[in-house]
């Protein structure tokens, strides 16, 4: 059984199972580790906010290895990259399990980045599959879909999950005893990824005579890690100057990095594919895109449970933001299942543009209405669908729109500008809703309008994005035969 029925080269749905696992297990590792935060942060003895710093690595490092991974991915096989990133992920979980003090805590938290670049290399996997179909555009929105689909349900399975393995081996009345094997399951189920992966998934047709372009990795990787840190050190340090000076520097880096590229034969990043109209948009969006789907959501949650004697918020209980959460995650996959659907009645920008429209609609409508749970959620639940269509449409988009051999370093790049936007995101919102603080009670809560300028600017940056896209060619990411039927009417 295929998706393509009788096609060569046709995507199976065996594939597609074996990479939805992948992508539960990478949905488990995001939300298991949630709701034991509190517990975490007593066993390690630290305080709250130094659980930033380990949230901020993992960040930082996923956003220097992808584009470097994907790359390796395109030139010696997806499969092949995709079992190392694997590896990787494995031995930080273990270790993670294992580790007893913040130091080797964050060393572990954060060397598990690399299951981030799972999702781009399945994309790109999957895109190789499809090639000879014809219909690899179409081919890789469905799978997207579901894989999308994978990834919220394991992020709520481990949501769920993850409080429930805690008690059941003890919980906080035995603290020392229950971290240990409560860690160990996600160690457990990244290491059956591995032979998954090994045993379930073909590998992709790599290009010979390729080269890494080490120089210009090297420089991309000096201005991310200039740009992250400064994001980094700016929600510490909100009051200095050379947080600012520190992310410039960063963005000033990309000069000498797009005149370099462009004079290599096989560049890290081909610069004139990026500038293409059905490339730069999609690349803009995931930035644009990152600053609600990353950014926004600790606002959200501290809104929830603010106490409604300030005249805001909805004074929610841990266990009811809880549900609002997953019945945002359930919104998700709605949309991504819709995403293929809607790009086959229209056409895949069509479908782009209407997801970036929902998640501006969902924040902006937050500024009107706010006051009661039900307009929270409903809120919530239209940005989500937006949201779930657009994580796997812009790695898919972007697989589609590059060439043969390139399609691993474009879907992980809507990944780096997704998690740079989100990144920073999160440092403004930070600093927006502490400038706006006021005292209750003896605990700090943002102010109404430090809230209004977080769901603006969600909003708004989604809206610039719907915009964008309407410079993408009608026919952008659609399958060969639909181009090629589109052209004979068009003659």
């Amino acid at each position: 059984m295929t998706l393509l029925r009788g096609k060569a080269g046709a995507v199976t749905v065996g594939l597609i199972g074996f990479l939805f696992f992948v992508e539960f297990v990478s949905g488990i590792l995001q939300g298991f580790y949630v709701p034991l935060i509190p517990d975490l942060v007593k066993y390690l003895g630290i305080r709250d906010a130094d659980f930033n710093i380990f949230e901020g690595a993992q960040l930082l490092l996923s956003a220097l290895v992808v584009p470097i991974l994907a790359k390796l991915g395109d030139m010696y096989g997806h499969k092949k990259i995709l079992l190392v990133a694997t590896v990787l992920t494995a031995g930080a979980t273990w270790w993670l399990a294992f580790a007893g003090d913040f130091t080797s805590f964050l060393i572990a938290w954060t060397l598990q980045a690399f299951y981030v670049v799972w999702l781009p290399l399945e994309i790109a996997l999957i895109f190789d599959k499809g090639r000879r179909s014809g219909r690899a555009a179409s081919d890789t929105r469905k799978a997207a879909g579901l894989l999308i689909v994978g990834l919220e349900a394991g992020a709520i399975a481990g949501a769920l999950g993850g409080s429930a393995v805690f008690e059941a081996f003890g919980g906080p009345e035995h603290l020392a005893a229950s971290v240990v094997p409560t860690l160990m399951v996600p160690a457990i189920a990244v290491s059956l990824v591995f032979f998954v992966i090994l045993f379930g998934v073909p590998e992709s047709e790599s290009l010979p005579g390729r080269t890494l372009d080490w120089i210009g990795f090297s420089i991309l990787t000096i201005g991310l890690l200039l740009i992250t840190s400064g994001l980094t050190f700016l929600k510490f340090n909100d009051d200095q100057w050379w947080p600012w000076a520190i992310m410039i520097a960063g963005m000033a880096t990309f000069w000498p990095f797009v005149r370099f590229e462009l004079r290599q034969k096989d560049p890290a990043i081909d610069i004139r594919v990026f500038a293409q109209p059905n490339m730069w948009p999609v690349q803009l969006t995931a930035f644009l895109v990152g600053i609600s789907l990353l950014g926004a959501q600790a606002p959200l949650s501290t809104y929830a449970g603010t106490d409604r004697a300030l005249g805001y918020g909805l004074g929610l209980t841990s266990g009811t933001i809880s549900i609002l959460i997953g019945l945002y995650l359930i919104s998700m996959i709605v949309g991504a299942l819709l995403f293929p659907l809607v790009s086959r009645w229209r056409t895949p920008r069509f479908a782009l543009i209407a997801a970036a429209f929902l998640v501006s609609i969902g924040y902006l409508s937050f500024i009107p209405f706010h006051l009661e749970t039900w307009q929270v959620f409903m809120n919530m639940a239209i940005a989500g669908l937006g949201s779930g269509a657009l994580v796997g449409a812009m790695p898919a988009a972007a697989a589609a729109a590059a060439p043969r051999g390139q399609t691993g370093i474009a879907s992980a790049l809507t990944n780096t500008t997704k998690t740079i936007g989100g990144s920073f995101a999160s440092s403004v919102f930070a600093i927006v809703l502490t400038i706006g603080a006021v005292q209750v009670a003896g605990s700090t809560a943002g102010s109404l309008f430090g809230y209004y300028l977080v769901w603006a600017i969600c909003g708004v940056g989604a809206l610039i994005a719907a915009v964008l896209l309407f410079f993408v060619p009608r026919l952008a990411f659609a399958d060969d035969a639909t181009v090629e039927d589109a052209e004979e009417v068009r003659a």
